[in-house]
């Protein structure tokens, strides 16, 4: 597998760490001989990390140059490269002339194998006398001929995983690269040529096609990386030029055209346009944009043409730090893959065991003979390469990683996909999370002759200049509605208050109840038990008038979303036994909230540290406890909950950071979706480890029975490692 990473060097703490594209890195086996190999080398293994997937090696090298550690990885079998050395022009014709060594080997070694088999058939008067009833080289005799061609049908097949063995061997280290060279060295000593050479061929396409199929999981994040344009049209005094985005600095004003993919982070700055902002939230209704407003490299324009300023550098736009972390996650390995590498240790030397003692004792206890006996105890070394076990998992995560960055989910490693199938209790912040987090109009009354649609015309036309919160609630309202604010005159903003300007030659005024109270006086008993009746719990009434009355009211409140009670009703669906909202809150308002909602239990009125409290209650209650905020102010409750959750972070940089999972939308039905994304990869990794186990002792049964032969061992162990691939690459498709 070859991957294009990331080189990071880190001088904050004295120390430096490198990231390298390991060549040979195929399975769990190479990395434990990597970690004997520079564990001692850089100061303990907790100093390294890899991601076997992409044979990708993190050192914090603790003062180790880079050279002495590709020096030691070279030693292995395997060779190593820093990003920098993997784009020279001859670093790019010596991967591609690997690639192609790798296919040209593979396939010579299966030519050599069938042109063997047929040499040997034909010397033997065909395929059955060929085979014969007791095996091949212990009934009949392997001519020369035959016999070359198998012995450059093995040659080829081990190319790559000759100096891989003759490294364990030195450092009496058994791995699965030096169990392969003995089972076909057995088979040549007890005259199984063609069992050797299959051997050989099938080991070499089992390696093949393993990194063939585990590639479409690496693709699907890669893919994020390729969602940016190659090129990007900058305005530079008043004239455009198209250049690449890693060279256009921060600052710098560039031009989308109508259907053009956006090539950096910016705020727009001229222009109108809907936004496909699927890759970066997994929503595909465009999103409207107008100057102010900020895109993200990678999502679509419309059908507008948009000036954009730029805000990021190309290598932290929000798409390529979402890559990049996914990127990362592979390596960090949740509770299944950590349990797979533990039995992979174990269950190597138990076999290797088991295979010696069959080899002893099997003619004294079965009555075979001693070519029967070595035979099944080869078959029994075959049997021991875990690769199918150990790939299993990995490959799991990762389709889950990508299909859950596809759909705006970005989780940050193994354990953060797999805890949420645990999940008994979830702990929802309120404002911003269970509602919009802003003022909303929800009701217009008019209390004179005039029709809502009149009053909210002219509400709107009062606060059009005013940044007030609820001003701009009560504009945006009117657009919505399809009212575009009139023309006043004479406008004056109170702070806090309200605002007053003249339309229409008469004299107007918006404001707070208490200023109608405190300046207008024109209220009376009955209107002020209107507005106290309409000023419920969460919610607030902007009053309208002129010198002589009040002519209405609007009502606005923190606007529940539409989809938060869909949302728990999915949760509970889901099986989460309790549902809790944190907020500060009063608790009239967090109440009539949780009665639209459908939460379980609330707590109200808490200060920020008063939210961790909460959360340890329900840790200590339920064990497993969910948190979902906004990523910063609820950052210390999300750290003390099982997992964190940030919702809403497309464009947040400190609530992609604060949490373990960041659902980039504000579309909390994403919630109940990761859950069962959570339950259905872990299920997938149950009945991976199943089927590769029982594969296993299937192949130990019949080698106790004489039924198993070494070519079909190593044929299913290639089958089932890619039955499990692609039984985990059906993530992809969620």
């Amino acid at each position: 597998m070859y991957i294009t990473i990331s080189y990071n060097t880190s001088v904050s703490t004295g120390t430096e760490k490198f990231e390298f594209q390991v060549h040979g890195l195929d399975c769990a086996e190479e990395v434990a001989v990597l970690r004997r190999e520079l564990g001692p080398l850089v100061g303990g293994d907790s100093k390294l990390s890899f991601d076997v997937l992409n044979g990708r090696m993190l050192v914090d090298a603790n003062g180790v140059s880079p050279q002495i550690i590709m020096d030691r990885v070279r030693q292995t079998g395997m060779r190593a490269e820093i990003r920098g050395a993997q784009h020279t022009p001859e670093a790019v014709k010596r991967e591609l002339r690997d690639r192609r060594t790798r296919t040209a080997v593979t396939a010579a070694s299966g030519v050599f194998a069938a042109l063997g088999l047929t040499v040997h058939a034909w010397a033997e008067g065909g395929f059955t006398n060929a085979f014969g009833s007791e095996g091949m080289g212990i009934a009949h005799h392997v001519p020369l001929r035959a016999q070359l061609l198998y012995i450059a049908g093995i040659l080829c097949g081990t190319w790559f995983v000759l100096p891989k063995a003759w490294f364990a061997l030195r450092r009496a280290r058994p791995d699965m690269n030096l169990l392969m060279m003995i089972a076909v060295a057995g088979a040549i000593a007890i005259g199984e040529w063609f069992e050797a050479s299959t051997v050989s061929f099938l080991f070499a396409l089992s390696l093949s096609l393993e990194s063939w199929s585990v590639g479409r999981a690496r693709r699907a994040v890669e893919k994020l990386l390729d969602l940016s344009p190659p090129s990007v049209r900058v305005i530079h005094n008043d004239h455009q030029h198209d250049t690449r985005p890693e060279l256009v600095n921060i600052g710098s004003l560039f031009l989308v055209k109508p259907g053009e993919r956006i090539a950096l982070d910016g705020i727009v700055v001229s222009g109108v346009s809907d936004i496909n902002e699927s890759p970066i939230t997994g929503e595909s209704i465009p999103v409207e944009k107008w100057p102010g407003s900020a895109v993200y490299a990678g999502t679509v324009n419309g059908n507008g043409a948009i000036e954009v300023r730029s805000t990021k550098a190309a290598g932290d736009t929000m798409i390529a730090r979402i890559a990049k972390m996914v990127g990362q996650a592979h390596a960090r390995r949740g509770p299944s893959e950590q349990w797979v590498d533990q039995f992979a240790r174990i269950y190597t030397p138990v076999v290797i065991a088991l295979a010696t003692l069959v080899l002893i004792a099997s003619p004294f206890v079965l009555g075979v003979d001693w070519s029967s006996s070595i035979y099944r105890s080869l078959v029994l070394l075959v049997i021991a390469c875990p690769c199918a076990l150990v790939i299993s998992t990995p490959v799991s995560i990762v389709a889950a990683l990508a299909s859950a960055a596809r759909h705006g989910v970005l989780i940050k490693g193994g354990l953060f996909i797999e805890l949420p199938a645990r999940i008994k209790a979830i702990a929802i912040d309120k404002t911003g999370t269970l509602t919009e987090g802003k003022p909303a109009v929800v009701e217009v009354r008019s209390l004179d002759e005039s029709d809502e649609q009149e009053l909210l015309g002219l509400a709107a036309a009062l606060e059009s200049r005013s940044h007030h919160p609820l001003a701009r609630a009560i504009v945006e309202h009117a657009a919505v509605n399809g009212i575009r604010p009139a023309q006043v005159s004479e406008f004056v903003e109170m702070q806090g208050r309200g605002a007053t300007a003249v339309w229409n030659g008469v004299k107007y005024w918006v404001g707070s109840h208490r200023y109608l109270h405190e300046r207008r006086h024109l209220e009376s008993p009955e209107l002020h038990d209107l507005i106290e009746e309409l000023s419920g719990p969460g919610r607030t009434v902007v009053c309208v008038g002129h010198d002589r009355a009040v002519i209405g009211l609007i009502l606005l409140a923190d606007r529940v979303r539409t989809e938060s009670a869909h949302a728990i009703a999915a949760l509970r669906r889901a099986g989460i036994e309790h549902i809790a909202m944190l907020t500060g809150d009063n608790q009239p308002t967090a109440g009539a909230i949780a009665r639209q909602t459908g939460v379980d239990e609330v707590f109200a009125e808490l200060l920020p540290d008063e939210k961790v409290t909460a959360v340890e209650k329900l840790v200590a209650k339920y064990g497993h406890v969910i948190m979902v905020g906004d990523g910063i102010n609820d950052a210390p409750a999300m750290a003390r909950s099982t997992v964190g959750v940030a919702m809403g972070a497309a464009g947040s940089d400190a609530a992609v950071e604060a949490a373990d999972v960041a659902l980039m939308s504000d579309d909390l039905s994403k919630l109940p979706w990761l859950i069962r994304l959570s339950r259905r990869t872990l299920s997938i990794i149950r009945e991976n480890i199943v089927l590769s186990l029982a594969i296993k002792i299937l192949f130990v049964i019949l080698t106790f029975t004489g039924g198993a032969s070494l070519w079909a061992a190593i044929a299913a162990d290639m089958g089932v490692s890619l039955l499990v691939i692609f039984n985990a690459l059906r993530l992809l498709r969620d």
